[in-house]
């Protein structure tokens, strides 16, 4: 079961990285010359958030968390809580920032198509999406990193301190196994 985790969750980030290399790629190279070509173009980029981006992120975090649950000693490490806590806020910013900018910006897209909004209404959107994707691009490599790495982020600082150490004996111990027993004859 951990291994099945491991895997549906390392190929969720690929996918996740590569859906927002892909959204980044498709934006450098958006620049069409009719309107209706990059309105097309704003909808493959949706298309790609909501094929690949969204499933690939929720697949990454349910698998992370089971396997939080599956593998109880994950829950005492500081890296797992970490990746934890930047998970959320990727799926967070994929799906209320992303998704949202991505389905907006084809939505403005159409609108400069048929001539009812400007230009710089567009360029606004576009900003805003390239503020995102490179802020979940740096949280997703910094969880991959993390994942690699896994640095000694632990909640209980002294981990050598939970080794078995014998309790120390007490004088009464000590002394009985001092003396010779005695048979009775």
């Amino acid at each position: 079961m951990r291994k099945t985790l491991k895997i549906l969750h390392t190929i969720a980030a690929c996918g996740l990285i590569g859906g927002l290399a892909g959204h980044m790629a498709l934006l450098i190279v958006a620049h069409p010359q009719t309107p209706r070509a990059y309105s097309a173009l704003r909808e493959a980029i949706a298309a790609i958030s909501d094929y690949v981006l969204l499933p690939s992120l929720a697949i990454a975090l349910v698998t992370g968390l089971l396997s939080m649950a599956v593998h109880k000693p994950f829950i005492d490490k500081g890296w797992v809580l970490l990746k934890a806590a930047m998970g959320i806020l990727m799926f967070k910013g994929v799906l209320t920032v992303i998704a949202a900018q991505a389905d907006h910006a084809a939505a403005v897209a159409e609108r400069v198509a048929n001539g009812e909004a400007g230009a710089d209404m567009l360029a606004r959107a576009i900003a805003y999406e390239w503020a995102a994707l490179w802020t979940v691009m740096a949280l997703s490599v910094a969880n991959v990193v993390l994942g690699v790495w896994r640095p000694r982020l632990s909640r209980r600082p002294a981990a050598k301190a939970r080794e078995f150490r014998p309790k120390p004996a007490d004088a009464r111990t000590v002394a009985a196994r001092k003396q010779p027993s005695v048979k009775a004859a």
